[in-house]
């Protein structure tokens, strides 16, 4: 692996059920992320999926990439564009720094977007580690 490298894109169907399920698993009970109607009457069009499930889709891109011996050491990852039921959200990546160490094993920076069909709905970097 070398700086400027691109991981292979991921594709994640936004779905309803990964909206809601994703908000309950990280104990998100606000309303626009499972009622529709609450949600439209806040002026939103229909729920969306919330940072802490866009969090864990960026955090399984990359340890899907580096291996099950991944440790994610930093995500710092803004919301752009919502993920709305019945569209697509492809993640991509570049890495942007790679350091080597004989203690710690291989420390690699990389950049990541996931975008929909509305624009970007996530732009952050991710520090892992992949253990020597």
């Amino acid at each position: 692996m070398n700086v400027g490298d691109t991981l292979p894109p991921l594709e994640v169907p936004v779905t309803r059920t990964l909206i809601v399920a994703g908000a309950i698993a990280s104990r998100d009970y606000q309303d626009v992320h499972h009622d529709a109607a609450l949600a439209q009457e806040k002026g939103s069009p229909d729920i969306f999926m919330n940072i802490l499930t866009t969090n864990g889709l960026v955090g399984r891109y990359i340890t899907d990439h580096l291996g099950p011996r991944a440790v994610l050491r930093k995500v710092a990852i803004r919301l752009g564009a919502p993920n709305y039921p019945g569209d697509t959200m492809t993640l991509t990546g570049t890495v942007t720094a790679i350091s080597v160490t004989a203690v710690s094993g291989t420390t690699i920076e990389i950049r990541v977007v996931g975008a929909n069909g509305i624009g970007h709905h996530v732009t952050g970097t991710v520090t892992a580690e992949v253990p020597a």
